[in-house]
């Protein structure tokens, strides 16, 4: 068991947040060790083709293996309090280049060997001694969100809203502890502390800091504490309606691209234009024209002229990646 001892000040600053890296890397975790998740299933062709980027590779060099379970928190830093929903990534970003030599020093060095079973790689060793490390990640985290989840965010990010307001609601209703009480059924409130159901015990008094707790989609079904950045407690745990039969789809092109996307891709199989596309699909001209640019910046979807109209047809690429994500 490993307690968080809190008071007064704690529970009037904890407040509730996504935390798209956090997401990320759990997504990078499993496309770099070709699992899969438990709901979301394969993370799909764009995912396995980002891990050739070198940024995103070292990303992976941080990643724990085999046994090991521990994480750098500076890949995940804490959600900003202010910071609006769409900002978030990018604030997060901005962090992990921020993180000072001292604390990359730490977690990178010494908390790796304590909790690691093999060494830290020496290129990576390298990057980390001569300071370039904190850019070359955040350059990593950037480039893995594009290509693979920002697209699925909107998606992906109503689930944990939807969460959020579900906690708002008992917060209004019942007070903090009563919510607290109900996130998960290894997080407990005994009063004065949040405990947390771990296979080793430990205890840390967090008592006039804020307390963060996000809910996890593809972190999805792992209840996590973060709290090796000073001034920094986060708890991550699962979001409400995952793992239910309306969301246990498998493997889908819709979790790679996005639902509209995904729409629009199975329908290409011919050529068709902008308003063939919209009355078929529903969608309105202008989200079917948004779509569809970022599917030809993809490389998912070529576009010719004919006459009056720009017709639109999946590629090769797109191909592959629809029976990808159909086995």
């Amino acid at each position: 068991m490993f307690t968080l001892r809190v008071d007064a000040e704690t529970i009037s600053r904890t407040r509730w947040s996504p935390s798209p890296a956090s997401e990320s890397m759990a997504w990078l975790k499993l496309t770099a060790s070709s699992g899969r998740h438990p709901v979301f299933g394969d993370p799909g062709a764009l995912a396995r083709a980002s891990l050739a980027h070198r940024d995103v590779a070292l990303l992976v060099d941080l990643l724990p293996r085999g046994g090991d379970t521990y994480l750098p928190d500076l890949l995940t830093p804490q959600p900003g309090a202010d910071t609006r929903r769409g900002d978030l990534i990018e604030e997060q970003i901005a962090r992990i280049e921020a993180t000072t030599q001292d604390d990359l020093e730490s977690q990178v060095f010494a908390y790796t060997q304590v909790h690691w079973s093999r060494p830290l790689s020496a290129a990576t060793r390298r990057l980390a001694e001569s300071g370039r490390l904190q850019r070359r990640l955040a350059n990593g985290l950037a480039q893995f969100w594009r290509v693979v989840l920002s697209d699925s965010w909107s998606e992906l990010g109503s689930i944990v809203d939807q969460d959020i307001s579900r906690r708002a609601k008992s917060v209004v209703g019942h007070g903090v502890g009563r919510a607290l009480g109900e996130i998960h059924p290894d997080i407990g409130w005994v009063g004065d502390a949040v405990t947390l159901a771990k296979p080793w015990d430990g205890e840390l008094d967090i008592a006039g800091r804020e307390l963060v707790l996000v809910p996890g989609v593809l972190t999805w079904p792992d209840v996590i504490v973060q709290v090796d950045v000073p001034g920094e407690v986060v708890v991550y745990y699962p979001a409400t309606r995952i793992g239910t039969g309306r969301d246990h789809r498998r493997g889908t092109i819709a979790q790679v691209v996005g639902s509209a996307r995904a729409a629009l891709l199975e329908d290409l199989e011919s050529a068709r234009s902008t308003a063939e596309l919209a009355d078929r699909t529903g969608y309105s001209a202008g989200t079917v024209s948004y779509h569809l640019s970022a599917l030809h910046r993809a490389g998912l979807v070529s576009k010719v002229r004919d006459g009056r109209y720009v017709l639109y047809q999946r590629t090769p690429r797109a191909v592959v990646l629809l029976e990808d994500t159909a086995n």
